[in-house]
């Protein structure tokens, strides 16, 4: 089996206010946004948007209400820290980099080089509405 991920979800606490960041970062990674779908889902309490590309789907979810307004922590045992997006080149990272920041969303970090990732990780950070942390990242020396 090859290790692929099929698909990644995530909880927002407001869908309506995380769906301007999603729309943004994802498109900038390669999804097709127009293509996104929403849905409510009763039987588990939530509705879900969904964002599709022909090698991953990634969709975002509302809380179950008694969670609404429960602030991320990426450190707590079974979250999720931070999710990375593969870049063909540096100039791609840039290219994110300077999207987000003309959108007005501050950087957490880069873009630029990360030294302890390896010496040419090429990286830069960014968090959702809900702190939910994000990274585009070329790396020319594969894990393997």
């Amino acid at each position: 089996m090859t290790p692929v991920i099929d698909h990644v979800q995530v909880t927002v606490d407001d869908l309506d206010n995380a769906i301007p960041f999603y729309d943004l970062l994802l498109g900038l990674v390669g999804f097709h946004v127009e293509l996104k779908t929403r849905a409510s889902v009763p039987e588990h309490e939530f509705e879900v948007v969904e964002y599709r590309h022909p090698r991953l789907a990634f969709a975002i979810n509302s809380p179950r209400a008694v969670l609404r307004g429960a602030r991320v922590q990426r450190r707590r045992p079974g979250s999720l820290h931070h999710l990375a997006f593969q870049a063909e080149s540096r100039a791609e990272v840039d290219r994110v980099a300077a999207a987000l920041i003309a959108a007005g969303l501050p950087l957490v970090g880069g873009p630029g080089l990360w030294p302890q990732h390896g010496p040419d990780y090429y990286a830069v950070f960014v968090k959702d509405p809900d702190g939910l942390k994000y990274e585009v990242v070329h790396n020319p020396h594969p894990h393997c």
